[in-house]
């Protein structure tokens, strides 16, 4: 690859992100993240309080991208086939009776979850093989789901009245797992001048599935050298407390360590990131920026370390400085 195919890689991420800036202040490393999530093909987890724009980032995403896009609201008497679809009966003209599938909001390209952990265990896991198979089953039939596909998710911190933690098993599922930080004084009084005045942005359409798919293809031919892949393995072995080279903070504080999708989530986003720094290689420094995003929500503490304070991010930036 030359370095104008790598330029150009990093302008239509750049464009996408000059238009959902119009909409969305500051938030700068949030969006990129997003978006690096979104070219490798994987879903994304926000958190955060109510009212920081988590929904808006997604919506806007969706306007800025001509793909399908359907919102879902997770409230606790979501059902499953409210998710996915169900089989419905229907009286055909000739006089027949068929049952058929019909399409629940899953079934678009961008689908956002809104405030996930507000729905029950039942419902949440309806999402499981659309998020890692893109498939949709009922029944014995199994349907595909657009390509590209990706689940956006919004959830309210655990300590909030109402919600329902999601099980480790679809946390891993989710390639990012990102904070939203409330805004600094500056940009809190720009977001409440967009919002409370006459003026409204129009967002251009800059990015297609098409063009999206490409720019995935491009990422998922970046090479990556040997040292580096080991340095990803040894990373995510390192946050297993059984391990006999994890640091004595991992022994004591960690339940259990990442899956080996962790190790996939570094490899696959550090290319995104390699190519938006204007490299055709994956650098140790790629792997170190994606490191939080990628395993916070693989790394499970134990009581000791809830119990003193310690968090998954504190673990993660042990292990990276090291």
């Amino acid at each position: 690859m030359d370095d104008s195919a790598i330029l150009r890689f990093s302008e239509e991420i750049q464009s996408i992100e000059t238009q959902i800036g119009k909409a969305i202040i500051g938030q700068k490393d949030l969006i990129r993240h997003v978006l690096i999530a979104m070219v490798a093909g994987g879903n994304v987890l926000l958190e955060g309080m109510p009212g920081l724009g988590k929904t808006q980032l997604i919506k806007t995403i969706g306007k800025v991208m001509a793909l399908d896009f359907s919102r879902i609201q997770f409230t606790p008497d979501l059902m499953p086939a409210d998710v996915t679809g169900t089989a419905v009966f229907t009286q055909e003209v000739d006089g027949t009776s068929k049952i058929r599938f019909q399409k629940g909001p899953v079934f678009a390209n961008i689908v956002l979850a809104d405030e996930i952990n507000r729905a029950t265990p039942k419902t949440q896991s309806a999402l499981l093989e659309a998020m890692q198979e893109r498939t949709v089953t009922s029944g014995t039939t199994t349907y595909e789901l657009p390509s590209p596909f990706f689940v956006l998710a919004t959830q309210n911190p655990l300590e909030m009245e109402g919600t329902y933690p999601l099980p480790e098993a679809q946390m891993d599922r989710f390639l990012f797992h990102l904070q939203v930080e409330f805004p600094t004084k500056e940009e809190l009084l720009r977001i409440v001048t967009l919002t409370t005045g006459t003026q409204s942005q129009t967002l251009e359409t800059v990015c297609n599935g098409e063009k999206l798919l490409n720019l995935r293809q491009i990422a998922a031919e970046v090479p990556i050298a040997e040292p580096v892949a080991d340095y990803i393995m040894e990373l995510v072995l390192r946050t297993h407390p059984e391990y006999e080279n994890a640091p004595e903070s991992v022994k004591k504080y960690v339940r259990y360590g990442s899956s080996p999708r962790g190790a996939q989530a570094l490899l696959c986003t550090a290319r995104v990131a390699a190519l938006l720094a204007g490299r055709y290689h994956v650098a140790y420094d790629d792997v170190r920026q994606m490191a939080k995003a990628a395993l916070r929500h693989r790394v499970f503490l134990n009581f000791e370390g809830v119990a003193d304070g310690i968090t998954s991010d504190d673990i993660i930036e042990e292990l990276i400085h090291e």
